[in-house]
């Protein structure tokens, strides 16, 4: 029973981080709505998850390490987030990773021409929203709630 709990967790992560990340490419490149630099580091814990997950069939025995991993990467992508929201409800200012393309050493006047007529998005702007809340809202959601599944899993991983 415990066993197959776990199994269906980590089909659910692996199925959610799919998902999440499809959906992210299908907004951002079939919808055209531009992510801000925060925005596409909130991706990196579902890549991660995919290729923990990835792991985890192929080294079955390590399976309570890639658990923990999981609660760690997404723990990691809920305050990512919740950074992110305070950001966009303006109880945090920017920092300098809202910023990055700007920090860089442009050398040609071309250069200078292609970054002017590039859009960039500022952290705190939604550009795309579902049922009124921004995706940052609902990847608090997803994270948290993969982080607490997730830990209960780690936690309960020697029980029977």
């Amino acid at each position: 029973m415990v066993k197959d709990r776990r199994q269906l967790l980590i089909k659910i992560i692996f199925l959610v981080s799919t998902v999440a990340l499809l959906s992210a490419f299908f907004i951002e490149y079939i919808l055209g709505h531009q992510p801000c630099n925060l925005c596409i580091f909130e991706r990196i814990p579902y890549l991660l998850a995919i290729i923990i997950i990835l792991f985890n069939l192929k080294f079955n025995q390590f399976e309570k390490f890639f658990i923990l991993l999981l609660v760690i990467v997404f723990l990691f992508g809920t305050i990512l987030s919740l950074y992110h929201l305070g950001i966009e409800q303006g109880f945090i200012q920017e920092s300098l990773v809202c910023d990055l393309k700007s920090g860089s050493n442009l050398l040609s006047k071309e250069e200078i021409l292609k970054q002017l007529q590039e859009k960039d998005i500022s952290c705190k702007d939604v550009t795309f929203k579902i049922f009124g809340l921004s995706l940052t809202s609902y990847n608090i959601l997803i994270s948290l709630l993969i982080s607490i599944g997730s830990g209960k899993v780690y936690f309960d991983y020697d029980k029977n």
